[in-house]
């Protein structure tokens, strides 16, 4: 026999890993961090009266606490969700902007993931849904500390399938053998179908969105089960499909309101129903359940676009473009969020604290008794004292990255200081009337004031008191946050390219189908021994 490969002996060591983790210290809570896309702040009906979609989500508010100044650490994909799981800025970690379906690299591997740390803790780990931080060899979730992986590899418009569903421009299905021509169409993946992986094997391209919903709940239910059974406290990152287009397609005709966005809104809020059904039913007060979004609504969707609420940016809506997903303004990072745990936090709690994203790692860190990786520094806090109603205090500076508007990727021109939001660089993304705001540079800076101005429409007067009492404040606290980034251990990400790290099951097939062309199979009938990502 030869020597093994070395991609074997990787998977080898991941699974002896997880049967060799630690033993399970007396008390150690679960965790379920649910992560939806593109969602509104005005999306969930505790935040926004007009909303009537999410009275699941509601009820998990009443039961909880509900956070109102809460912001994703990025306003685009891949950077939110690499802060999310390392607690760390795109500026520290290296991810500044999103990874392609041919990109090589992902989250660096020098990087500690929330799930690596808290196996080592001795928790059972799973990860379903949208991954989108690498998908080529051990950038896979299932070499980044996650025993159990369902789900896609990036976005699902990044990949055509059978039921495209709704997006604008609207996309067309998967290329079938023997079709007379091919549809190309601009901002629409047409060559590739989309993958559905479970831990490194894809068992359906292209993955039927119809049930995708559906599966993810599924899934979910059985990891919990699972881990339940094994005696182990369990981490669950489940990153939903949800709201990013496309939409799916309802299975009732869509009522009166918001249509087809308002459809979808719902049946996320049902599968958020049905997580929070199953951990109930394993017993209160053992699983802490965290719902956040990753980032704004995708204005330029229209009305496949989520609800801003109040925080519309109207001083860049008057200079064109979008103020939503992309963008530093409100709209584009501050996000609904929910934290569910009966017993530790209080009921029908309302908190006004600046939290972030960023705050989930060290604080579920913190409660599974384990401690922070060494030699890096974090952006996050740990937020006990806020979840158990001890305290209403959050950071005192929060830091805005450019995720794709205006500026370089990544770099840190916008902040919040106190009630203050400051913006060194100001741009739109495109809206749905196709235009954007040029990016324009402020020295001195826009100086708002979120107390009276939350649709941030009027800057602070240079000359005002107002102003010069606070721009000292605000200049020592950006010099120090980027001083503090410079001189910490940062990371690199790898954004290079190759066509031949595209996930595909079969390249023999069009579209890389593995699946007879018009079967939309699901889990009795699926292919089992497909292509390993590697």
């Amino acid at each position: 026999m030869g020597t093994p490969s070395p991609w074997v002996m990787l998977v080898v060591a991941t699974v002896l890993a997880g049967i060799s983790a630690p033993c399970v210290a007396h008390g150690q809570p679960n965790f379920i961090v649910i992560l939806a896309d593109d969602v509104g702040w005005g999306d969930l009906g505790a935040n926004w009266a007009e909303t009537k979609e999410t009275p699941h989500l509601d009820e998990l508010a009443a039961e909880g606490m509900r956070f109102v100044d809460f912001h994703s650490a990025a306003s685009t994909c891949s950077p939110s969700r690499a802060s999310l799981l390392t607690g760390r800025l795109g500026a520290r970690n290296g991810v500044t902007h999103n990874f392609a379906i041919t990109s090589v690299g992902g989250l660096p591997l020098n990087e500690a993931t929330l799930a690596q740390v808290l196996r080592e803790a001795g928790y059972s780990t799973g990860a379903i849904g949208k991954w989108h931080l690498g998908h080529h060899g051990q950038y896979h979730p299932s070499f980044r500390g996650f025993d159990y992986y369902f789900g896609i590899p990036y976005s699902h418009d990044m990949g055509c399938t059978d039921t495209p569903g709704y997006n604008l421009p609207p996309c067309p299905p998967c290329p079938r053998h023997g079709a007379a021509a091919r549809v190309v169409r601009k901002d629409c993946y047409t060559e590739v179908a989309l993958p559905l992986f479970e831990n490194i094997t894809i068992i359906q391209q292209p993955v039927n969105l119809s049930s995708l919903a559906a599966r993810y709940a599924e899934e979910a239910a059985q990891f919990i089960q699972r881990a339940s059974d094994s005696g182990r406290p369990f981490f669950l990152y489940l990153a939903l499909a949800h709201m990013h287009v496309p939409l799916g397609i309802p299975p009732q005709p869509p009522t009166p309101g918001r249509g087809i966005y308002g459809a979808a809104l719902s049946e996320m809020d049902a599968l958020v129903g049905q997580i929070k059904q199953v951990i109930d039913s394993h017993g209160k007060g053992r699983t802490l359940l965290w719902f956040a979004g990753d980032n704004g609504p995708w204005a330029q969707k229209c009305e496949l676009a989520g609800h801003l609420g109040p925080f519309v940016g109207a001083w860049q809506r008057q200079r064109g473009g979008s103020s939503a997903k992309q963008t530093t303004w409100e709209g584009g990072h501050r996000v609904p969020a929910l934290a569910y745990w009966p017993g530790h936090i209080p009921a029908k709690r309302t908190s006004h604290a600046l939290l972030s994203t960023l705050d989930i790692f060290p604080t579920l860190v913190a409660l599974a008794g384990a401690a922070l990786p060494p030699n890096r520094r974090f952006d996050g806090l740990d937020v006990t004292p806020v979840l158990f109603g001890w305290s209403d205090v959050g950071h005192k500076v929060l830091l805005h990255p450019n995720s794709g508007a205006a500026g370089r990727a990544g770099e840190i021109e916008a902040l919040r200081l106190a009630q203050y939001k400051v913006f060194y660089t100001t741009g739109g993304a495109m809206a749905c009337d196709g235009s954007t705001g040029p990016a324009e540079h402020h020295q001195p800076p826009l100086i708002f004031n979120l107390d009276r101005d939350i649709p941030e429409q009027e800057p602070l007067a240079v000359a005002s008191r107002e102003y010069q009492a606070v721009l000292p404040a605000v200049s020592r606290a950006y010099t120090q946050a980027l001083e503090d980034i410079s001189t910490d251990n940062i990371s690199v990400a790898d954004y290079s390219k190759d066509p031949a790290v595209v996930p595909c099951c079969n390249a023999q097939h069009v579209a890389c189908r593995c699946q007879a062309p018009g079967a939309l199979l699901d889990h009795p009938m699926e292919l089992r021994a497909t292509r390993l990502c590697l």
